[in-house]
């Protein structure tokens, strides 16, 4: 039985989305939280720390960004951007009647609150940045685009492992067999003729596999000062990380002093925030909030 309920929206433009949605266990309600998942990602990246959130009286939202899991697929890949993502994100707030939030955003979900941030920063109480920010290292955005919106149908479930364990092994070296295959689990689905398929709109990548998603940009920069400086935020990074390296989490650190930080050993892009050091931190930091 699951631990939490199921829900869809329709954005503005008319696309049908899909969260999970984990109730907040009894006690003094606190400020809910939304968890957004990576580029080639879903909801089910947060099966483990969503309910570890909700037990501390908050409501916590697991989001399919469109393209991804149960969410409609876009037929404009143009649409497959932060900005949109971001509309998204405010509209499934309004519809529920949420006035503000705590974020946590695992690298494209992160880039997402910091879109949100500048677009509506009211809507953003606090921030978990995990793995992501404003300027990003060419070497993990070339990994990445070498295997985004490119995974084949596969055959079975020791498929799915292996193709995810070829992926990430160099992220998540200490992974056993039954890691792999539970991310498997969370990446893959059917389709219509049985075979495991992505459970992601392969266009989704278009913008990483073209070079219109940069290493840096002015206005992730402004983004990205405007959220530290107006609301806590706590930047999660891996130690292997290879898309944030150490130079990217200095500069991040420099600009935003206030910032708190923790490093996540032995992990690359991104730390599940399972992890104890990540969780540690992230329960310290939803602490202090509201």
């Amino acid at each position: 039985m699951s631990n939490y309920t199921e829900l869809s929206f329709t954005s503005d433009d008319g696309l049908r989305l899909y969260a999970r949605d984990y109730a907040g266990s009894s006690g003094p309600a606190r400020l809910p939280v939304i968890c957004i998942h990576g580029l080639t990602r879903n909801s089910a990246d947060f099966d483990e720390l969503a309910p570890l959130l909700a037990a501390q009286s908050r409501r916590v939202l697991a989001l399919d960004v469109r393209g991804r899991g149960h969410s409609q697929r876009d037929p404009n890949p143009d649409n497959y951007n932060p900005a949109v993502y971001a509309g998204d994100v405010a509209r499934l707030m309004s519809d529920l009647g949420i006035a503000r939030a705590i974020f946590v955003g695992t690298s494209m979900g992160g880039l997402i609150t910091m879109t949100l941030a500048a677009q509506h920063i009211d809507l953003v109480a606090a921030a978990v940045i995990n793995d992501i920010g404003p300027v990003l290292s060419e070497k993990g955005l070339a990994r990445i685009a070498g295997y985004a919106g490119k995974g084949a149908s596969l055959q079975s479930w020791d498929d799915a492992a292996g193709f995810v364990k070829d992926i990430n092994l160099c992220a998540f070296p200490d992974n056993s067999d039954e890691d792999w295959g539970k991310w498997a689990r969370r990446a893959f689905a059917p389709d219509a003729d049985g075979r495991l398929a992505p459970r992601y709109d392969p266009n989704i990548a278009i913008a990483i596999q073209t070079g219109k998603l940069r290493p840096t940009s002015l206005a992730a920069r402004m983004a990205f000062r405007r959220l530290a400086r107006k609301r806590p935020v706590l930047l999660v990074r891996g130690e292997l990380s290879d898309l944030l390296e150490a130079r990217q989490a200095d500069w991040m650190r420099r600009a935003a002093p206030a910032m708190q930080y923790v490093e996540v050993p032995k992990v690359g892009h991104a730390p599940m925030l399972t992890e104890p050091a990540a969780l540690e931190a992230i329960g310290a930091f939803l602490a202090a909030l509201p």
